[in-house]
């Protein structure tokens, strides 16, 4: 036996690879959600070195918006193909349609809280019993209290307050007839973490990780893509600025930061030096109050 110790992103790597082994092991079916973003593209890494040469035991399952970055979506698709696994695609729209949902209004109207429905209504569909997701614990405070696997109940709510003790890296994965799980292979992973992991595994990304130009809006001290989604108004500043993004999620809430980082060494130099996290320099919807993500995760959220 090797005397060997396993550096701190192996150790990472090797615990990621036992809790995806442990959800195939415990249940019967389960789903990847991926979005074409960094952190569910590492997840895919992941789950290649836990169950190659032999096919995923689950479908990569993606809720689209419809107000999501052109590169993310392309990138999703081409990486789904190139690996040759099942990509499943639910619309927001379409639920919006199908339940005669109330589109948000505003400056920066967000289908994020809309998810949801067709989350739920997704899991239902294929009977999925647990989901795989790409959440981190220093992202954002509530994603803090979640367990590495999260029980939801039958309405698909979580409750911050019924968390399991996970001792030992051992995870319980019994639920009762209509509940649910999320699970997180990558909790115990850092946003530095993950672009260390990235650079070592020389991990493909799409381009808006990088700094290119853009046309922003600036808004409140952020810098957010002009689209379609948005509505512009007198008095807006609208300029083209060289910037990257730290996460990616619509173009309506998620801004991006001014960089030159063209390179994966650059990034990790700015993430280095920055004391901000990713979601609260650059989510939009995360600061319409203190705890907006807790109360979408207790309404089913990811």
């Amino acid at each position: 036996m090797s005397d060997k110790k396993l550096d701190y992103l192996q150790q990472l790597e090797s615990e990621s690879i036992h809790i995806f082994r442990e959800v195939a092991g415990q249940f019967e079916k389960p789903a990847l959600l991926f979005s074409g973003g960094k952190d569910s593209i590492v997840l895919v890494h992941l789950a290649l070195k836990a169950f190659r040469p032999g096919k995923f035991p689950f479908p990569l399952v993606h809720i689209d918006t419809g107000h999501n970055f052109r590169e993310a979506l392309d990138f999703r698709d081409a990486l789904a193909e190139k690996i040759g696994e099942k990509l499943i695609v639910r619309s927001v729209e379409d639920t919006i349609k199908a339940k005669h949902l109330t589109e948000p209004k505003g400056k920066f109207a967000s289908r994020n809280a809309l998810q949801t429905y067709t989350l739920l209504d997704t899991i239902e569909e294929f009977k999925f019993d647990v989901c795989i997701g790409g959440a981190r614990r220093d992202e954002e405070k509530a994603r803090a209290k979640e367990r590495i696997f999260s029980v939801r109940d039958e309405f698909g709510q979580w409750n911050p307050k019924l968390q399991r003790p996970e001792l030992w890296n051992t995870y319980n994965g019994k639920i009762n007839k209509g509940e649910n799980v999320r699970a997180f292979p990558i909790s115990n992973w850092t946003e530095l973490d993950i672009w260390n992991y990235i650079r070592r595994e020389k991990i493909e990304l799409p381009s808006i990780y990088f700094a290119h130009d853009r046309e922003v809006l600036e808004h409140e001290g952020q810098l957010v893509a002009i689209s379609k989604f948005i509505t512009l108004e007198e008095g807006d500043q609208v300029s083209v600025k060289k910037v990257r993004y730290r996460t990616v999620g619509d173009m309506t809430c998620t801004a991006a930061v001014q960089s030159n980082a063209s390179t994966i060494d650059d990034i990790i130099t700015e993430i280095i030096a920055t004391k901000t996290s990713e979601r609260g320099e650059t989510r939009i919807d995360d600061k319409v109050s203190e705890a907006a993500m807790e109360d979408r995760k207790k309404n089913g959220y990811f």
